[in-house]
């Protein structure tokens, strides 16, 4: 598979950059990646849910420890497992407490974030994962691109089959659970979906800034949108096109690919302001 993208890609791409391997890789990687960043955030941005998602993204340096006391040397699985059973802990304590929701994220989020720290620096081994904090996308292999490959394919077959719940429970809670919709079970899905491909995504976009990879495009889509059509579109096609530009330019500008990815979508934002206010 990877033969016949790579093959494509040169006969497409007629550019210096496109002649390294590692960039095709990450091309794929950003192809299949922002689409579902893109989608999310909608969904994220629509339900508040900014909080929670970057307290999944920092609850990654916990799942990172708990591989380390493991003794794997990719702590992926520990930090998507962790992840998820972060997500479905902070859905289960905010239905069982009459403290405020972003009170039991903080809570969540500080406590992981300490434990993860205390344990990796311990020794003072802590620089040795600082990686993970800002990522490398142009380190991506093909095995890795196949995991991401079975995560769109999930993910895909989860919005097609949740999409209208998510939209009905993000509108209008109450609502949808008077129309016999399981709001409880509709949100923890989205919960553990949004902790499964924030933390598979953090490896290369980066802890400190994988959270405002999903709020911007959907922020920047909502100013140009006038229905929810249009709002998905453009959130879509914002986190494709920002990742695109973001990766070339992060190579000639020999810069961290996720956090120049980030600054062209951000761009993009502040351009949907502009666009909101001058032409309405």
């Amino acid at each position: 598979m990877m033969e016949i993208w790579y093959g494509l890609a040169g006969r497409l791409l007629p550019f210096s950059w496109a002649e390294r391997e590692f960039m095709l890789n990450a091309l794929l990687a950003v192809l299949l990646v922002t689409p579902l960043f893109g989608m999310l955030g909608t969904m994220v941005v629509n339900n508040r849910m900014a909080f929670f998602s970057d307290t999944i993204g920092h609850s990654a340096l916990t799942g990172i420890a708990i591989g380390v006391i493991m003794g794997l040397y990719r702590p992926l699985w520990s930090m998507v497992i962790f992840a998820v059973l972060m997500a479905v802990a902070v859905s289960i304590v905010k239905e069982y407490t009459t403290t405020s929701t972003d009170t039991v994220i903080g809570v969540f989020s500080a406590t992981a974030v300490a434990l993860g720290i205390v344990i990796l620096s311990r020794g003072g081994g802590f620089n040795k994962y600082s990686v993970y904090l800002i990522g490398n996308l142009l380190s991506i292999s093909p095995g890795e691109l196949g995991l991401i490959i079975l995560v769109f394919i999930i993910f895909i077959g989860f919005w097609v089959a949740f999409f209208n719940p998510l939209m009905f429970v993000s509108i209008h809670p109450s609502l949808a659970r008077s129309r016999g919709i399981n709001v409880r079970l509709v949100e923890m899905l989205f919960a553990v979906m949004l902790a499964v491909i924030v933390t598979i995504s953090i490896q290369w976009v980066g802890i400190m800034i994988i959270n405002s990879l999903l709020v911007l495009p959907a922020a920047a889509a909502r100013n140009l949108s006038g229905n929810m059509r249009q709002y998905h579109f453009f959130s879509v096609a914002i986190a494709v096109a920002s990742g695109i530009i973001g990766l070339i330019l992060s190579y000639y500008w020999d810069t961290a690919s996720g956090a120049t990815i980030v600054l062209v979508t951000a761009c993009c934002y502040l351009a949907s302001i502009l666009k909101k206010h001058v032409y309405g």
